[in-house]
């Protein structure tokens, strides 16, 4: 091994598996972003606690920089290793610890995907609510890192709510364990808060308890045509009046036409501007019916062109394709994304004024949107035509980026809803936090990692 520095980490831990290869190092140093060209100086795969301890105290005598990294399932450059950092990279770490059937908690190590997290919940009698389209591919500890949401957050919120306790490694090597489960714990900080969403800054997941609940009730899934863009809020305020939503996802007809021409099966004959999937309780013939009178009222007031209901599981499994496809429908166009968020009440006039930012910005540039309207969040893909270059099309995305950025500052709203900033979005952090709350992050990150080798780069443009 030429590099001095992983002679010393090799020597340090005889056992760890350390990857060099280019191959690797492509794959490894990279997330689903794909701008940034991967060039880290090793992959190193612990597969214990006291491992990634090991790695963490040897980056600092070395001057080492460490991106940690889970399924890399990530949209906003968090797990790129784009300068000759160390990815470390925890699947391996993938394992279920511990069910405890009192407190109805599963702890897991945070290279497991979620996927298994929610079968070995479904095991038991019980589910981890947390769910989103890349489970088969994401990490817990990753989710953990970028507080994901998903499409169920209308019913359970986000991750932070669900994580009961973690144990992560600091930038100094420390090994904390906070909160330890504790459902009350009025002993100061919450640092485990504090950990969930940092995308891999302040400290690396190495451990998580994550708190299980009972499954939903017997539900039902809609898939709604509607006619236009204003349609969309009245809908949803009149479906959670009279309904027990689970989950109310929206997208448009362009969304519509990748997802099928990506193998989906259309549902509802004709074009329409605008789609929503939405599933709710249905326990019983009475909530069947209300279900029934909610659609009929929007037809009778103009909101709903066309509706169909799931019949079967098979059924609801491909109504909500049209939904979860779309992200896989346009991956092979290496969209740029903007993932924003406003209050639900400031959904309305955010949309207006960004439909006609967009419009105006991109008049010869296909943007596929959707998102879940029900907790205020929208995701934004600008497929790049063929004939314009990428720097260039990178360059008017990030002008458009700037613009909508300022639009959501004006709403009160933020550039990252679930996806994280990382090196996408650091340049508009200002627009969603003060300086005063800037300032304050930073002076956090120093204090657990003073030499800061974890992640620098990420959410803030200097490290």
């Amino acid at each position: 091994m030429s590099d001095a520095r992983l002679a010393e980490l090799t020597r340090c831990l005889p056992g760890l598996r350390l990857l060099t290869e280019p191959g690797d190092l492509e794959h490894y140093g990279r997330d689903w972003t794909r701008r940034w060209t991967p060039s880290p100086l090793a992959i190193a795969l612990p597969a214990s606690i006291e491992e990634v301890q090991a790695i963490v105290r040897w980056a600092n005598l070395q001057h080492v920089a460490i991106v940690p990294s889970g399924g890399r399932t990530g949209l906003s450059g968090g797990a790129v290793a784009a300068n000759g950092e160390l990815v470390l990279s925890l699947e391996r770490m993938n394992r279920v610890l511990d069910f405890d059937a009192v407190d109805r908690t599963l702890t897991v190590q945070p290279g497991i995907i979620l996927q298994a997290v929610h079968d070995a919940a479904r095991s038991h009698g019980l589910i981890y609510p947390v769910d989103f389209a890349a489970r088969g591919s994401c990490s817990i500890g990753g989710n953990i890192a970028t507080n994901a949401g998903g499409i169920r957050v209308i019913r359970y919120g986000n991750t932070r709510e669900w994580i009961a306790g973690v144990k992560v490694i600091t930038g100094n090597g420390e090994l904390l364990e906070l909160n330890r489960g504790l459902t009350k714990n009025s002993s100061g900080y919450d640092f485990r808060q504090l950990m969930i969403g940092s995308e891999g800054t302040l400290g690396i997941v190495v451990e998580a308890t994550l708190r299980l609940t009972d499954p939903p009730p017997t539900s039902q899934v809609m898939l709604l045509a509607l006619p236009d863009m204003d349609a969309l809020m009245q809908v949803f305020a009149l479906f959670r009046a009279r309904l027990t939503l689970q989950a109310f996802e929206f997208f448009t007809d362009r969304a519509l036409e990748h997802v099928l021409a990506h193998g989906a099966q259309r549902a509802i004959e004709g074009d329409y501007p605008y789609y929503v999937v939405t599933e709710f309780d249905a326990t019983d013939e009475r909530a069947q019916d209300a279900a029934l009178a909610a659609f009929e009222h929007a037809l009778e007031q103009g909101w709903v062109s066309d509706g169909v209901i799931a019949q079967s599981d098979a059924q609801a499994a491909a109504l909500w394709r049209l939904r979860e496809g779309i992200t896989e429908s346009l991956a092979s166009r290496r969209p740029y994304k903007n993932d924003v968020s406003v209050r639900i009440s400031a959904v309305p006039a955010f949309l207006q004024e960004m439909q006609a930012l967009l419009a105006r910005e991109y008049p010869q540039i296909e943007v596929v949107w959707f998102g879940h309207i029900g907790d205020g969040n929208l995701h934004i893909n600008v497929l790049r035509p063929d004939d314009l270059a990428e720097e260039a099309f990178i360059a008017q995305c990030e002008h458009v980026t700037k613009l909508l950025a300022a639009t959501l500052q004006r709403h009160g709203g933020s550039i990252s809803a679930e996806h994280g900033i990382g090196l996408v979005k650091r340049a508009y952090l200002e627009s969603t936090r003060s300086a005063a709350e800037i300032a304050l992050m930073r002076g956090v990150r120093k204090v657990f990692d003073p030499n800061g080798v974890l992640n620098p780069g990420k959410l803030f443009a200097d490290g």
